[in-house]
């Protein structure tokens, strides 16, 4: 029999365990996820970069949205009809889509939201996107200045028709960028610039904003109101900016993240032998370049130095002693594998090494400079070891040619705005693709682009071309066009492409849900956390 001492000592270990069953059953969930930077804005209609959208793909969710694969799926539309000729699509709107506050989403709501995205009054780097949608370019332009023209309208509460001015196939992939996500109105409206911070915005995706503390976190919490609230597993998720790669691998191995940006270069060999299991490094969809701008004096009416420079990058050197994670050599715009579609190539891509820096120095002496009179310039770049580490080993490899580089390096936001400014003489920049189509690289650089032309290249030949393709029905034929647009563009010499994207994320072993695909597309909506 046991004494009643016993019993108070087993009574206590059961009270005990049932509250400590209870502590866990609540606990929260919580991810945490570096984010390559601070954020610039989480307005979809204003922002720019890859840690901007990472983050607007879980606040906002579109017509369409992506699945966890990077395979576009139903948003806010259930279902949608395309006509005959590919011209008018036709969304059907899901009955339970709300906003975070509860308020339904309806079809006005993105009548509103794609007029203010080509609102010139928005100032959208990205509005340009949407111009296969009728009147879009005028009226980004301000050729037209009633917003109601814009080719999206709304029969009812639960329909939103797109008309196009072309069979647009990529329409779907191109309905997933945060150009074409929702906005809410009344919150716009009522807060100004101001819309997006805690406590003001109003969003319609999975998580809801909770908390951001500029150049420490961003914190997101599940939205009770989503239509599939009760397939999200995450509680919240954390948001750490990370420009300094190699302490956020530091606060990864510490426990502190369970997802990375990035690896730092000079590590993935060390972490490719010792945390294999967690290291993840696949394709990805993206370009890393060197953009010249074109609107300055010497470089930008000089296309033989601009090759000159081009031709004196070791883009294998590169990938195999810098970056080191299997990125490809790039001598093309566009990336490669995206179906159908035959990849141009710079001229000099088979040539011998010896025969590229020959004509290289002959380019540059013709144009009065060498190693007795070098040529100055300068190079911007955003904060990262990585993008340092490449701007110094090219430099390098341009001093004997006679070329002197000044590396310019600010933070994220600030070297965004001299980008956009056109302040630099080369800058680094990265394209990732938005969907797996060659426009979506290509039509950036159209000379009506605005800011996402950041080399203010104008050539009314390249124009022609992707305005002949958008309106071909032909599939083939399309990518036939834009080929020829890729080959005008790299002759041109109006950047210097370095290499093909791998993606380099290193993730914690309790992670559930992370599918690999080339676009790096990861909705926390998706993601989980074993126990």
């Amino acid at each position: 029999m046991m004494n009643r001492r016993t019993t108070l000592k087993l009574a206590a270990f059961a009270v005990a365990t049932l509250l400590a069953g209870t502590a866990m059953a609540n606990a929260e969930t919580v991810l945490r996820r570096g984010n390559g930077a601070e954020p610039e804005t989480i307005d979809p209609h204003k922002s720019t970069g890859v840690p901007e959208n990472a983050i607007e793909n879980d606040l906002f969710e579109g017509l369409v949205a992506w699945g966890p694969d990077g395979k576009e799926v139903p948003g806010v539309a259930k279902s949608w009809d395309i006509s005959d000729d590919g011209t008018v699509y036709t969304f059907h709107l899901r009955d339970d889509a709300k906003w975070s506050n509860g308020e339904p989403v309806t079809s006005a709501d993105f009548v509103y939201s794609f007029q203010r995205a080509v609102d010139p009054k928005t100032a959208s780097d990205y509005a340009p996107i949407l111009s296969p949608i009728k009147n879009a370019d005028d009226i980004i332009a301000g050729k037209i200045t009633d917003l109601n023209q814009l080719g999206v309208t709304a029969p009812d509460a639960h329909t939103v028709v797109i008309s196009l001015n072309a069979s647009t196939p990529y329409l779907l992939g191109l309905l997933t960028h945060n150009i074409a996500m929702p906005v809410h109105k009344a919150t716009v409206e009522k807060f100004g610039d101001q819309w997006t911070r805690p406590g003001n915005i109003v969003s319609n995706g999975p998580f809801m904003l909770a908390d951001w503390v500029p150049q420490s976190q961003l914190t997101i919490v599940k939205n009770p109101n989503f239509h599939d609230a009760s397939s999200v597993k995450l509680d919240k998720i954390i948001y750490y900016p990370t420009e300094d790669i190699a302490e956020e691998l530091k606060r990864y191995r510490a426990g502190e993240l369970d997802i990375t940006y990035d690896v730092p270069s000079d590590q993935v060999k060390w972490v490719e032998a010792n945390m294999k299991d967690e290291f993840h490094n696949t394709p990805y969809l993206g370009t890393y370049y060197y953009v010249i701008n074109l609107t300055r004096e010497t470089l930008g009416k000089a296309q033989q130095i601009r090759k000159a420079l081009a031709l004196g990058v070791d883009r294998e050197i590169l990938v195999d002693k810098i970056t080191q994670a299997g990125e490809l050599p790039a001598y093309s715009w566009v990336p490669p594998d995206i179906l159908g579609y035959q990849q141009q190539f710079l001229d000099f891509k088979d040539e011998a090494k010896a025969q590229r820096l020959a004509e290289a120095k002959k380019l540059l002496a013709d144009a009065g400079y060498g190693p007795d009179k070098p040529l100055k310039i300068q190079l911007l770049y955003n904060t990262s070891e990585n993008h340092k580490k490449i701007a110094v080993a090219i430099a390098a490899m341009w001093k004997p040619l006679g070329v002197e580089l000044e590396l310019v390096n600010q933070e994220w936001k600030v070297y965004l705005e001299t980008r956009d400014k056109k302040d630099f003489d080369i800058a680094r920049a990265a394209w990732i693709g938005d969907y797996p189509d060659p426009i979506n690289f290509l039509d950036m650089f159209k000379s009506d682009a605005g800011a996402r032309n950041d080399a203010g290249y104008n050539n009314p030949k390249f124009d022609e071309l992707l305005t002949t393709a958008g309106a071909t029905v032909d599939p083939k034929k399309r990518l036939e066009i834009l080929a020829q647009a890729e080959k005008i563009f790299l002759d041109d010499y109006a950047m210097i492409p370095i290499y093909h994207y791998t993606t380099k994320h290193m993730l914690s072993p309790k992670l559930v849900g992370w599918e690999s695909n080339v676009l790096d597309i990861h909705p926390g909506r998706y993601l989980s956390l074993k126990s």
